[in-house]
């Protein structure tokens, strides 16, 4: 095995060696049927035992309940942004969103293509560094939905815990911190996540939804944008992308071989608990905006004194084996994505770098 190097990327993102290493080994023959799994019908037998057992690992590690079905669709979360709306936001209905990010204006953007959205929080005035406290959240009376962000990737806020909304359905969009700790899944009507993230490689956008939001939907929305279609068919109405689903199937066993979501979050706590301290102790060198009330496990922003002495750092950082360390382009800055599947050598590595850059240039 060659190098590997420090991957940060936010997505696509690392993911396990272990798992690379699996699909390498069956890529060219899958299981002895003499083909790659890349290479058969959608609806063989084979495939079918992936794309049915895939569903069940995501059902049993996540501890979804009864009532629920998983669906594997395409075009991303993106996509979800105007499905969600297209589906549930109803006449005389609104769709109720909490802004907390760069993802969840998207999200809020093209729900005002198809009805009437109403803002239940904003951290917008402080420019998204904090998650809105639960106690701040007013739903609106007549709406169809509550959506919410739970990781926004670009700043690095994380909800810490969800709201509870009673009787209005609660759809989170999980791209970034999906399975990367425990959640009761029973507190929402319907979870998404692009899976380019916590889940495997890009193509396959997973949605957990509970069955009683497929009741009495529009039937006037194109056939591929209704979730009922996808539900009915066990998303084979068309075909599937075949790949991405089986990555997926080994990341998931790949986490019940760490021990599940638990142990995970555990991992995930000391990871990025690294490189918050090498913030937190650099007596300023280093700073990271956002709230720490707020602060997200899996994307860690941070900015130094100038961008000179930032654009210094990633030079350098570039220089020994670290990708991905630059902020998105809308931000600029610093960003660290430290995903599941991103090792505790690489976060222990780069706190490592972060001290002795320190050291150099304070």
């Amino acid at each position: 095995m060659g190098n590997r190097a420090y991957n940060f990327n936010a997505g696509p993102a690392a993911l396990p060696l272990e798992v690379l290493q699996k699909a390498q080994e069956e890529i060219v023959e899958f299981k002895g049927i003499g083909m790659s799994i890349m290479e058969i019908s959608h609806r063989s037998a084979e495939y079918e035992q992936v794309h049915n057992e895939t569903q069940q690992l995501l059902k049993q590690i996540f501890g979804i309940p009864d009532g629920y079905q998983v669906q594997f669709l395409q075009g991303g979360a993106s996509t979800q942004f105007a499905m969600i709306p297209m589906n549930f936001l109803k006449q005389g209905k609104v769709g109720s969103y909490v802004l907390t990010g760069a993802w969840a204006e998207k999200a809020v953007q093209e729900a005002g293509l198809f009805g009437e959205v109403a803002i239940a929080a904003s951290s917008k005035e402080q420019k998204f560094m904090k998650i809105p406290e639960l106690s701040e959240i007013n739903i609106h009376p007549d709406s169809a939905y509550l959506h919410v962000t739970s990781n926004e990737t670009i700043e690095g806020a994380q909800f810490q815990s969800y709201p509870d909304t009673g009787s209005v359905p609660l759809i989170a969009d999980m791209s970034s911190d999906i399975l990367s700790r425990p959640v009761d899944v029973s507190k929402f009507s319907m979870i998404y996540a692009g899976a380019q993230k916590n889940l495997g490689p890009s193509g396959v956008t997973v949605v957990i939804l509970k069955e009683d939001m497929l009741q009495d939907l529009p039937k006037t929305i194109p056939t591929m944008l209704r979730y009922e279609i996808h539900g009915k068919n066990n998303s084979l109405y068309n075909t599937p992308p075949v790949y991405s689903i089986y990555m997926v199937n080994l990341v998931l066993k790949w986490i019940q071989e760490q021990g599940g979501l638990a142990v995970v979050e555990k991992n995930n706590l000391e990871k990025s608990g690294l490189i918050y301290n090498a913030i937190d102790q650099s007596g300023g060198f280093y700073r990271g905006p956002v709230d720490k009330g707020s602060r997200s496990t899996m994307n860690i922003t941070f900015r130094l004194a100038d961008e000179e002495l930032e654009k210094k750092f990633i030079k350098e950082t570039e220089q020994n084996g670290f990708v991905g360390l630059k902020g998105h382009r809308s931000v600029g800055g610093l960003r660290a994505s430290t995903y599941n599947a991103v090792p505790y050598a690489s976060c222990k590595a780069l706190a490592d770098f972060m001290n002795d850059f320190q050291k150099r240039n304070g």
